[in-house]
């Protein structure tokens, strides 16, 4: 018989089904993915983290502004040619100690605060460390690291709960070389210059570390030295600037700054204290005008709350505010806390127009309260949650018009605290008429924590910006006058009863600032999104080219 085919070890193998692939591993998980990360990125988080924190010392009250310039380099360096992920980890390692050593201030009302709002900032800058990673390998990467800088303070100006802008780039150079741009584009050009003039010092260190060992000709050379020299113009263009400060007109103030019990979240004391120490101040400046040992004003400006209870509520209120405005006998502008008209419930934190004949007048209501300070959002929630929110036991609501007010001669244009950091509202003040500016305001909660300082510097930069002189009235200080070109002529010291009297100029003309209003802002913060864009489009078609490449080999 016919034998069937030969079978061999070989062929039994052969025959035998293929073992299966062994199955992937499971990927890990993102806290497991954001530990490995931070793991692998320590050195790189470190020098990210030190960066921060120098950036944080170019603001007051230190005020070391050339450091602005080497943060922003510092974390230009530290992102380059990094993943988008790599790079958003860098870039929150710069922003939380960043934030957190800028708003220690906040630890009046707690460290938690303190850390809370610091990692919402964060998150913003880490949004900006994966832009500038994404953007750095594309040609002039220093240009579109700077229009990103503005993306990320145009956005969180802006939000969450209308924006916080504190530790724009611009508040820390108020009295640097750059300073002078803000009368072309305010803030957002002098933020745009200073991170310009960064990447490009970035740009230059990177072109000199290449020339080590390697040839050092002229040609070899150029670019750091041209990215170096490019820097150095940038950061002088603000001298060729011209600041407009002529007045047209002037008027004589006086600022009273009645001062408060004590510092911290308790500064009102017994109810009027607040009240009797600016009655009593200017009482004394109406004796010492009549004696001839004070010039006489054309007006007087009280700060923020420096009425403690609501005059048209409390008669004993009214009657004091009366007895002061009387005695000096010019228009006293008023800070008082009403209760709103319409909304049963809320508060407004207003300015109030007061003379010596007829009585309390115009008014101007605080446009942006503070969110968790003067109003609690989703109250009925988190009240539950955090216990320390009960001390906002009503919420002020919004004015809706500017704060121009004529008070005495002059037409004033009253910013209430911290509105005097959000661009749009001090611009539509100046664009409704005002002559000069006022600040209206009330730091007794955070005296001699560098938070004062800092809101003074903002001032400062306003000034420049609108070509208006700029006073700022506070509770317990720092009360100021600053000239159209940003200098400080007088200044009190913190918790000090004080009257400053100055003759300040009153301005109609305009700046370029005033004018372009926020479109160099949003024209700078599109062509940083755009590059983000355009960087995208360049890694897609790269790995497409070497796709096809490698089919074609």
């Amino acid at each position: 018989m016919p034998s069937g085919p030969e079978t061999t070890p070989e062929t039994t193998a052969e025959a035998a089904p293929a073992a299966p692939p062994p199955a992937p591993e499971p990927r890990p998980g993102r806290a497991v993915r954001l530990v490995r990360l931070a793991r692998h990125e320590a050195r790189r988080t470190a020098l990210a983290a030190v960066a921060g924190l120098v950036l944080a010392l170019a603001f007051p009250p230190y005020g070391l502004w050339p450091l602005s310039v080497v943060s922003v380099a510092a974390l230009a360096l530290l992102t380059r040619g990094r993943t988008v992920r790599q790079g958003a980890w860098t870039g929150f390692a710069f922003g939380l100690p960043f934030f957190f050593f800028l708003l220690r201030w906040l630890h009046v009302v707690g460290y938690d605060a303190v850390l809370g709002l610091s990692v919402v900032e964060a998150v913003f800058l880490a949004v900006l460390g994966a832009g500038l990673a994404l953007t750095s390998r594309l040609p002039v990467w220093p240009l579109w690291g700077a229009c990103l800088w503005i993306a990320e303070e145009w956005a969180r100006d802006r939000t969450p709960f209308g924006g916080f802008p504190w530790g724009r780039l611009a508040f820390a150079n108020t009295g640097s070389p750059f300073t002078p741009l803000a009368a072309l584009g305010g803030a957002p050009l002098v933020s745009f210059a200073v991170a310009l003039a960064g990447g490009l010092l970035a740009y230059a260190l990177l072109a000199a570390w290449r020339l080590r060992g390697g040839p050092r000709g002229v040609r070899a050379v150029l670019p750091a030295a041209g990215a170096l020299g490019t820097a150095l113009v940038v950061g002088l263009a603000g001298y060729a600037v011209p600041v407009p400060t002529k007045a047209d007109d002037t008027v004589n103030i006086a600022i009273v700054q009645g001062n408060v019990e004590k510092p911290g979240m308790d500064f009102l004391g017994r109810p009027l204290m607040v009240l009797n120490n600016h009655v009593d101040a200017t009482l004394q400046l109406a004796r010492d005008i009549k004696a001839g040992k004070a010039p006489k004003p054309d007006l007087v400006i009280w700060p923020e709350n420096s009425s403690d209870l609501d005059p048209f509520q409390y008669a004993e209120a009214y009657d004091r505010i009366q007895e002061a405005v009387r005695a000096v006998g010019v228009p006293v502008l008023v800070g008082a806390l009403v209760d709103h008209p319409g909304k049963s419930g809320y508060i407004d934190n207003k300015g109030i127009v007061w003379d010596p004949v007829t009585g309390p007048g115009a008014s101007y209501a605080k446009q942006h309260p503070v969110p968790f300070g003067e109003y609690v959002p989703f109250r009925d929630q988190l009240s539950k949650v955090i216990s320390r929110l009960q001390r906002v036991p009503r919420d002020f609501y919004p004015g809706d018009r500017t704060g121009v007010l004529q008070v005495g001669p002059a037409r004033l244009g009253d910013v209430i605290c911290f509105e005097v950091a959000y661009d749009e509202i001090v611009h539509d003040t100046v664009a409704a008429g005002a002559r000069a500016l006022v600040v209206q305001t009330n730091n007794a909660t955070y005296g001699r924590t560098g938070q004062p300082e800092q809101q003074l510097a903002m001032s400062r930069l306003r000034a420049v910006e609108h070509g208006r002189a700029v006073v700022t009235a506070a509770t317990s200080g720092i009360s100021a006058v600053v000239a159209p070109d940003g200098r400080v002529l007088q200044r009190s010291e913190e918790f000090t009863r004080d009257v400053i009297s100055a003759s300040i100029p009153l301005r109609d003309g305009t700046t370029v600032a005033d004018r372009v209003g926020a479109g160099p802002e949003w024209a700078l913060a599109m062509v940083g999104l755009l590059s983000c864009a355009a960087a995208v489009l360049t890694s897609r078609r790269a790995r497409a080219d070497e796709t096809s490449n490698r089919k074609g080999q």
